[in-house]
C-alpha cells in the first residue's frame, strides 16, 4: 500500500493537507485489513484489500453513500476509494464506537425511517457482495421473482456446487415454487435495505447514537433486514418495539423471516460449510411445513 498516494486523495476531497502521523490496526473482520489513520487533527477509517477488490470497495462507497442521503440512520460518511499498488483502498469517516444498547430505541425508530425510502423496483443499480459472496442486485418488478432468481435461486446453485447434498436442493427447489403462497397477504416495497444487519455491523457513537455500517445494501422488502437483526441476537426489546411503533409489521412476518433468513444460511454454507447445510435443510422443511 502506498499510504502517501493515499495522503493525497485525502487532502484532495478535504480540501485540506493530510499527513499520517498515527495508524493503528483495527481488527474484528475477516475479509479486509482495517486501519484508523489521524493526523492534523482528522481521522479516517481504511479498509485494504487486494487490487481485485476494487469493485467490492466501490460498491460498499455507493451504499453507505445511499444510507448516508437519507439522513436517517447514522452510518460512516464515505470519502473515496480507489487503487494504490497492489492494494485497494476505502476511505470513510472514522467513528469511536461503543457497545451497549443505549439508543436501541432510536435505532429501531430510525432505522423505519431509512426504509422508508422506496424505489419503484427490487434489486439495485448494481451488485454487491454478501461478506465475500457476490450479491446479484438485477432489477425486478417482482419481489417474489426476485427472491426466487436472485437470492434463494443463486445461493442454492453456488450451495449445490460446494456439495450441500442432493437432497437439500431438492427441498429448496420445491420451496422456490411456492413462494408466492408466503405473501398471499401481503405487498412488500421496495425499500433501501442495509442488507447484512446483523449484530456484528451495528453500535453505537461515543454520544449513545446508533449506527449502522458495512452495508450490502439494495432495494427490498424491509422485512429481510429485521429478520437478519434476530437471526444471530444483538437488537434487545426496546429496537423492535420502537421499529414496531414507527412502522408496524404484517403477523405475516413471523413466517417471513425464515425464509429470509435462510438466504443467509445457506450464504454461510458457501462460506463456511459445516453444520449450515444441516440448518438450511432443517429450515427449508420447516417452510415447507408451514
Amino acid at each position: 500500500m502506498q499510504w502517501a498516494e493515499l495522503e493525497d486523495r485525502i487532502s484532495e476531497h478535504s480540501g485540506q493537507n493530510f499527513t499520517i502521523e498515527r495508524k493503528q490496526s483495527v481488527g474484528g473482520g475477516c475479509i479486509n485489513q482495517a486501519y484508523h489513520i489521524s493526523g492534523q487533527g482528522q481521522d479516517y477509517f481504511i479498509k485494504l484489500n487486494s487490487a481485485s477488490a476494487l469493485d467490492m470497495f466501490a460498491a460498499e462507497y455507493e451504499a453507505l453513500h445511499a444510507i448516508y442521503q437519507t439522513a436517517s440512520i447514522r452510518v460512516p460518511q464515505p470519502i473515496n476509494f480507489g487503487v494504490s499498488g497492489a492494494s485497494a483502498w476505502l476511505v470513510m469517516e472514522y467513528i469511536a464506537l461503543q457497545g451497549g444498547s443505549k439508543s436501541s430505541r432510536d435505532m429501531g425508530t430510525q432505522l423505519a425511517q431509512m426504509h422508508r425510502h422506496l424505489a419503484s423496483q427490487f434489486g439495485w443499480h448494481r451488485n454487491n457482495t454478501i461478506g465475500s459472496t457476490p450479491q446479484i442486485n438485477e432489477l425486478t418488478s417482482s419481489w417474489v421473482e426476485f427472491w426466487r432468481e436472485h437470492r434463494l435461486g443463486y445461493q442454492m446453485k453456488l450451495a449445490a456446487d460446494k456439495g450441500i447434498g442432493s437432497s437439500v436442493v431438492k427441498l429448496c427447489e420445491r420451496l422456490s415454487g411456492r413462494l408466492e403462497d408466503f405473501f398471499s397477504d401481503d405487498q412488500p416495497q421496495a425499500s433501501l435495505l442495509h442488507g447484512d444487519l446483523w449484530g456484528g455491523n451495528a453500535a453505537f457513537d461515543s454520544r449513545g447514537r446508533p449506527v449502522i455500517f458495512d452495508p450490502a445494501s439494495y432495494y427490498g422488502d424491509r422485512e429481510a433486514d429485521l429478520a437478519m437483526t434476530e437471526l444471530f441476537g444483538g437488537f434487545d426489546a426496546d429496537f423492535y418495539a420502537a421499529y414496531h411503533q414507527s412502522w408496524p409489521l404484517d403477523e405475516g412476518y413471523k413466517i417471513r423471516k425464515l425464509l429470509y433468513n435462510q438466504y443467509h444460511i445457506l450464504n454461510h454454507f458457501n462460506l463456511f460449510g459445516g453444520s449450515y447445510g444441516n440448518q438450511a435443510a432443517r429450515m427449508t422443511e420447516q417452510l415447507l411445513a408451514l
